[in-house]
């Protein structure tokens, strides 16, 4: 499935696109852990007597990290085969999960993410990593999907310092005027990219909720400030630490 033009792209500009990447069950088991999460998280907004928990905002928008902690599911699907490939081709001979996480957009509201990179959430040094972005729905500019900004076209492939927007809470580190590329995939398909490479999404203005499914692998666990724990996750997917290489 990933080719030797999928390898140069990720070598060359930091991403590719796996066009229809999961089975028909892959999918379906994805969005229905989803709405499980969801679900979930709405009910700890009922015990709390709220609509607004973090960032989540009932029927609109949900960030529910690491689920795979709680899902056998997901775990089999984020160690299985086809991220496997996607971990080889991007990371060489070792990889560990590092994090992974629903998020679903809204069809009301301002929605949309600025420019960063995944490293710039990171404010200490690690290990470059893999952020694979499942569309659980068909995504166009309409309803949010990602846009990458290649590294020829940002003209740098470290990560930068990022400025962390007072209005939204997001971290910004581009602020040039390219618009970058949007992912224009189907359900089922993979934008896989590198946590230097800037990206950015839309807001949905469709009266249908955007899903999507983030796993993060890195070539070393990447671990907190303090050197000791994990940050997220640090399971062996194969190489070093890994039985089932």
């Amino acid at each position: 499935m990933i080719t030797d033009d999928h390898v140069r792209a990720y070598r060359e500009e930091g991403w590719f696109v796996l066009e229809d990447a999961l089975d028909p069950g892959s999918l379906e088991v994805l969005r229905r852990e989803c709405q499980r999460f969801m679900d979930e998280r709405d009910a700890e907004m009922d015990a709390a007597g709220t609509d607004v928990m973090g960032l989540d905002r009932r029927g609109q928008r949900y960030f529910v990290n690491d689920c795979s902690t709680r899902s056998e599911a997901l775990r089999t699907f984020l160690l299985g085969e086809t991220m496997r490939d996607v971990c080889r081709a991007t990371l060489g001979d070792d990889a560990y999960l590092f994090n992974d996480q629903f998020v679903v957009k809204g069809t009301d509201g301002e929605t949309s993410f600025s420019w960063h990179q995944d490293g710039g959430y990171i404010p200490y040094e690690h290990p470059q990593y893999v952020t694979c972005w499942i569309a659980l729905d068909d995504v166009d500019e309409r309803n949010g999907t990602v846009y990458v900004l290649p590294y020829s076209r940002a003209g740098t492939r470290a990560v930068v310092p990022h400025r962390r927007d007072p209005a939204t809470n997001d971290m910004v580190g581009y602020f040039g005027d390219d618009l970058g590329m949007p992912a224009l995939v189907e359900a089922g398909s993979i934008v896989c990219f590198s946590s230097t490479v800037f990206h950015r999404s839309g807001a949905n203005t469709t009266d249908r909720l955007r899903r999507v499914y983030v796993a993060q692998y890195s070539p070393e666990p990447i671990l907190d400030a303090d050197g000791v724990s994990p940050r997220h996750q640090a399971a062996p997917v194969f190489g070093a630490g890994s039985p089932t290489s």
